[in-house]
């Protein structure tokens, strides 16, 4: 449960974004009568998926070699997740400046690129890009291929109703919860990266147990708060990331990264608001 549900909402996000792509280039591509260009889309989006697969398959490689090297596995753990952390913050920050017209910056750019190697290139980058975001946090959240698989195929399900007319589905108001999610994890995986770089700093004796590095903001660990068996502190982590003995410097880098990501954002769906007035 504790890695299950992240997967799956990860899985449902990204894929479902992906998927939505591939339904508005088709759509734009029959709107536009240019049937001939569809075979193109779906040749790109294989490709972006062999592609996501392949990083997928390095990154785990990578972590299935270091794994039990004590030490070493936690440097590699806090250096993955922050440059992870990097990767992702750029993908948010372009969601978050212009997932409210993605839309029409989707067909902005199959239309100024309507040949074969546009539409493909169009497809690949796309879906390539998605992918690697799973990729990115299966690795670094430890997620089961399972739960992902659920998530993706939930979203396949949903994407082709949409496609069809059969549903209707307010998809600003799943992507401003997605997003919102998204947000949090990456925080908690700032969070992750800085408490296994302290960990294996002390194991180096680096620096020493009475560092001021090391000092805990709180320790909640015997209570329901308990982010590994508590009542409360299991759902938390699962939805939120939450933390039950972070060191200061973890609780206050997870926590200003996370709001000032959402105060970004905020400022952002204001100043959207004004224009359209």
């Amino acid at each position: 449960m504790g890695i299950f549900l992240p997967g799956t909402i990860m899985g449902f996000r990204e894929g479902l974004e992906a998927f939505l792509v591939v339904s508005i280039m088709l759509r734009y591509i029959s709107k536009t009568n240019n049937p001939v260009y569809k075979k193109y889309i779906y040749y790109g989006a294989a490709i972006g998926v062999v592609l996501s697969v392949i990083f997928g398959a390095i990154l785990t490689m990578i972590s299935n070699a270091i794994v039990g090297s004590g030490e070493v596995a936690k440097i590699w753990e806090s250096i993955a997740s922050i440059i992870a952390l990097i990767l992702i913050t750029t993908f948010i920050v372009w969601m978050i400046k212009h997932g409210s017209r993605i839309t029409q910056q989707i067909e902005s750019q199959v239309d100024s690129n309507l040949s074969k190697w546009g539409i493909f290139s169009i497809a690949t980058i796309m879906i390539a890009r998605e992918g690697a975001e799973i990729a990115i946090f299966s690795f670094t959240g430890k997620y089961t291929i399972l739960s992902i698989a659920i998530g993706v195929l939930v979203a396949l399900i949903i994407a082709v109703l949409i496609y069809y007319s059969l549903i209707k589905v307010n998809l600003k108001t799943i992507f401003a919860i997605t997003l919102g999610y998204l947000i949090l994890q990456a925080g908690f995986l700032l969070g992750y990266g800085i408490h296994e770089g302290l960990s294996a700093l002390k194991a180096l004796g680096k620096i020493q147990e009475n560092s001021l590095l090391l000092n805990k903001a709180f320790d909640l660990s015997g209570t329901v708060f308990y982010h590994k068996e508590g009542a409360i502190g299991v759902p938390l982590y699962v939805l939120f990331g939450w933390y039950s003995k972070p060191e200061w410097i973890q609780f206050i880098s997870q926590y200003a990264y996370t709001l000032s990501i959402f105060l970004l954002w905020l400022k952002k769906s204001q100043n959207t608001i004004k224009e359209k007035m």
